[in-house]
């Protein structure tokens, strides 16, 4: 592939995409159907991107593969996903086929920077999942999300005035919220498979430590099991929080805890050093966080067990 295309506007995505102006310049909503594809959407083929936009897209009739983050996807009809501004995108072509119509939204930051939307665009976390982790829809579901576009495209299609913007983002919000919903679904939906990654995650870290990688590269953070498993940080820790009541980083700190005990009720050794071989670089922090868990401090626990 060429040079990464930076796209930092709306108006800078239509102009490359052969649309005509955009009817707000920091919303726009595009249709993904075959006639689209043909006549404006084979501009990006075979190109990488930056967008300095928010992207919500839902698969339509294009049957490609779409690269983002590490991994390379092949799109099926009802999928989604959802990218924040500033990561690298490329799409791959392979054929074009007969489905229901898609749509792609996309919305620059300053749209929700004064916004309650705005202070919370970071807690929906699917904004950082990769493309294998995309939503999959049902049709009333999607049926659902168009609703929220068609609003969207209609309050910035017809005269705007001091109230546009607030249900723009409304709007965008709702659909959020929904997607959160949907989200919610899939992880329960999915339950063995879920299971599964739960199972691989303890034995990650069991593995971890009996082949002594703490010694050298300290204590397992989340985005190293993540990476192990194939996952974003972010999904993994949505996938047990869901499945088990606990994000990928309180595992970590129970699994670490419990060996601790074990250690401190068996060994001679000092505190500091149970926290060095534990992969603690600063034995303070173990102590803060054995505390934490436990109520006592190390010390206090050996002492009283």
């Amino acid at each position: 592939m060429n040079d990464i295309i930076s796209i930092e506007s709306i108006s800078k995505l239509h102009e490359y995409g052969a649309r005509e102006k955009p009817k707000h310049p920091l919303v726009s909503v595009w249709e993904q159907t075959k006639t689209d594809y043909e006549n404006i959407y084979k501009e990006f083929i075979g190109k990488r991107f930056v967008l300095d936009l928010y992207l919500i897209s839902l698969k339509g009739v294009i049957s490609g593969s779409f690269q983002y983050g590490r991994n390379s996807y092949d799109f099926e009809e009802g999928t989604m996903v959802f990218i924040a501004p500033g990561q690298v995108i490329a799409i791959e072509e392979k054929e074009i086929i007969e489905a229901n119509d898609g749509w792609a939204l996309f919305f620059h930051p300053d749209l929700i920077r004064k916004s309650d939307l705005g202070k919370k665009i970071d807690d929906y976390n699917f904004f950082s999942y990769e493309v294998n982790e995309a939503l999959h829809l049902s049709d009333d579901e999607k049926n659902r999300l168009t609703i929220c576009i068609k609003d969207i495209e209609k309050e910035y299609s017809q005269n705007i005035d001091k109230h546009s913007q607030n249900l723009i983002i409304s709007n965008i919000e709702l659909l959020l919220n929904y997607s959160k919903r949907f989200y919610d679904r899939q992880f329960y939906t999915r339950t063995n498979m879920n299971k599964d990654i739960v199972t691989r995650f303890e034995k990650l870290l069991l593995n971890y430590y009996n082949s002594g990688f703490q010694q050298e590269n300290g204590v397992p953070t989340v985005k190293y099991c993540a990476d192990q498993l194939s996952h974003s940080a972010n999904y993994l820790s949505d996938l047990l929080k869901k499945e088990t009541g606990r994000n990928a980083i309180d595992h970590i700190h129970s699994f670490i805890i419990e060996k601790a005990k074990t250690i401190l009720l068996n060994s001679q050794n000092t505190v500091s050093e149970i926290a060095y071989d534990l992969g603690f670089e600063y034995p303070n922090y173990f102590g803060k966080l054995f505390k934490s868990k436990t109520g006592m401090s190390p010390a206090e626990y050996r002492i009283l067990n």
